[in-house]
């Protein structure tokens, strides 16, 4: 069995010293001396700029030990280095200005058990891009714009007149800049003041640039030798899993089991290892390609997640690692040989496809191999400038790219209407549907675009348009969209469902307004599928919302853009054939969530 990560109890009790420490130091900064303190005496023939050095000094290192402690908790060498080079600083600063005992002895304390326990942080870097540096700016200037207002504030006898709230916050930041601010202080308050806010300028600064202009750790990417090896891999097993072949997005990076006969891909968002789908290859060897996974989440301290296994993978997830399964949905799988438009449960798909092919609507269902050059190209451009978001959507079950070279074998129906064949870039190209293989026998829904100006109902013209030209092209199935809890939607939906399951169904539905959940369920169910449950495989309950956040991110439902300047350089993408270049960004999701 894969052991499961290393127990966190000492980096987290560390992480939570850390912070106690850095609102030690913010608290030193911010609030006034003492009046009496026993080391008040010696404090008065220091020299007179100690007093407001130690405070600017004091809450620059308790604010830089907050953002240092989360990467404490996840056991980072490099947030160990910090905060050993920072926790001194805080002490002399506490020292000089407070005169503090306990702001002495809890630094030099959290540096000795930092010292005694730093085998515990080796976690690697993570993959990183600077959006953070905007965040960092926005977030700490938000910060420090609040610890400023409260720094101005706390001086209520010191300061001269009765400044209003407007003019504290240009005091604030103006002192930020390193500029005097329309307030003014007896004594040496005026000093402190400026130099604290002068120190919260200093550190947002100084973060800001170093996260925009730190080298950068680049995602793993999936090489031209780990695609090959994926392909041998696939060319063996991929009938077993629907996803098999998404695991070729050029996107993710992999793992190998020892032998090389199985493989996990994976991308790394917000600190989760993403799973997506089951292992690739032999079963057998799964465990020591899972093994090799949670070793790497291990040395970078992520958390490990897989998203939409199947019930066979996420046995074999649980067995091994000791992980959590919990269903996430269904997928629709449609059986060639006992699909027919006729009966009453088929009516209304039978009735819509009649309808559009009375208005002059025939389709067309080839391998990708077997399109011309240029009709090629018009599909690919066609279909991405068809997107309905500025991003694409997808990751565990979407390919993100249409045409490459090596794939061939994928599957492409369209739709057309030959009177309006007029000099559009597109013809009368009007929709779009992509399949990946699943095995030689099968294939897999990969994205449904289609021109916003057709009639309703290309996505039920163009599957019924393939299953029934399945046969001929030797494919007995046909796996279609993924519909998230469709069985608390299914059951919601019968006579007499409890309370709890009528507020789940009514949480689904509400949250349906923003994400296909509701329509993706009653649109497969059009086709009378056979279901077949996919899993979310986590560590523990309080794990769910960070690996929500990241699948969100990572299927391209919430989307995080720098400006054109700070943006990380995109690789340049694989040559296709015929001249073009492939699409690089995530798939639409016709498949996923």
């Amino acid at each position: 069995m894969v052991r499961g990560p290393r127990p966190e109890a000492v980096p987290a009790l560390i992480a939570r010293a850390c912070i106690l420490a850095g609102l030690l130091d913010v608290a030193a900064g911010v609030f006034p001396r003492f009046p009496h303190s026993r080391m008040h005496t010696l404090a008065e023939v220091l020299p007179g700029m100690l007093g407001p050095f130690a405070a600017a000094l004091a809450l620059s290192s308790g604010v830089l030990l907050l953002l240092l402690a989360h990467g404490l908790r996840r056991r980072k060498r490099r947030a160990w280095r910090a905060a050993v080079v920072l926790l001194p600083f805080g002490a002399c600063a506490q020292f000089a200005y407070r005169h503090s005992i306990a702001g002495v002895v809890i630094p030099l304390l959290l540096m000795w058990l930092l010292t005694k326990h730093r085998d515990q942080f080796d976690a690697l870097p993570d993959p990183r891009s600077r959006w953070r540096a905007l965040a960092n700016f926005v977030l700490m200037g938000a910060g420090s714009i609040l610890l400023g207002l409260t720094i101005v504030s706390v001086h209520p006898r010191r300061i001269v007149g009765s400044p209003s709230l407007a003019e504290r916050l240009e005091h604030v930041l103006y002192g930020m800049f390193g500029v005097d601010g329309p307030l003014d202080y007896a004594g040496r308050t005026s000093n402190t003041v400026a130099f604290s806010l002068g120190a919260l300028g200093m550190v947002t600064t100084l973060t800001t640039v170093y996260l925009a202009f730190r080298p950068e750790h680049p995602a793993a990417r999936l090489t031209e030798d780990d695609e090959t090896k994926l392909r041998a891999l696939l060319e063996k097993h991929g009938a077993r899993d629907s996803l098999g072949h998404f695991a070729l997005r050029h996107d993710k990076g992999v793992v190998f089991s020892p032998s090389g006969k199985a493989a996990v891909c994976y991308r790394v968002v917000s600190g989760v290892m993403l799973a997506g789908g089951d292992p690739v290859g032999d079963v057998e060897a799964w465990p020591g390609a899972i093994e090799r996974f949670m070793d790497e989440a291990r040395a970078h301290s992520w958390t490990p997640a897989v998203m939409g296994c199947s019930e066979t993978g996420g046995e074999v997830w649980t067995r091994e690692t000791g992980l959590t399964a919990l269903e996430l949905g269904d997928e629709a799988v449609v059986d060639v040989m006992d699909f027919s438009l006729t009966g009453r449960a088929m009516r209304n798909v039978r009735q819509m496809v009649a309808r559009i092919e009375r208005h002059g609507y025939e389709t067309r269902v080839r391998r990708i191999r077997d399109l011309a050059p240029a009709e090629l190209n018009r599909i690919r451009r066609a279909a991405e400038d068809w997107r309905g978001t500025d991003t694409e959507r997808g990751l565990s079950m979407a390919l993100g790219r249409i045409g490459d070279a090596t794939d061939g074998a994928c599957l492409i129906a369209t739709a057309h209407k030959s009177e309006e064949s007029g000099p559009g870039p597109y013809k009368d190209l009007k929709a779009v549907l992509h399949f990946v293989p699943w095995g030689a026998d099968g294939v897999s829904l990969d994205l449904m675009r289609r021109d916003r100006d057709a009639d309703p109902g290309m996505n039920e013209l163009l599957i019924v348009a393939a299953l029934e030209a399945a046969p001929k092209l030797g494919i007995t199935r046909v796996s279609l969209n993924f519909a998230m809890f469709r069985s608390a939607l299914a059951r919601g939906e019968r006579i007499g469902p409890g309370p709890v399951l009528r507020g789940w169904r009514g949480l689904l539905m509400f949250l349906s307004r923003w994400f296909q959940i509701e329509s993706l369920h009653r649109f497969n169910a059009k086709f009378r599928p056979r279901w077949e449950p996919r899993f979310v495989i986590y560590g523990s309950s309080k794990d769910l919302p960070r690996i929500g956040w990241a699948a969100m991110r990572a299927e391209g439902f919430v989307t995080l853009h720098l400006p054109h300047p700070l943006r990380r350089r995109t690789p340049e993408p694989r040559p296709c054939p015929h001249g073009n270049q492939e699409h690089r960004s995530q798939g639409h999701g016709a498949h996923a969530a």
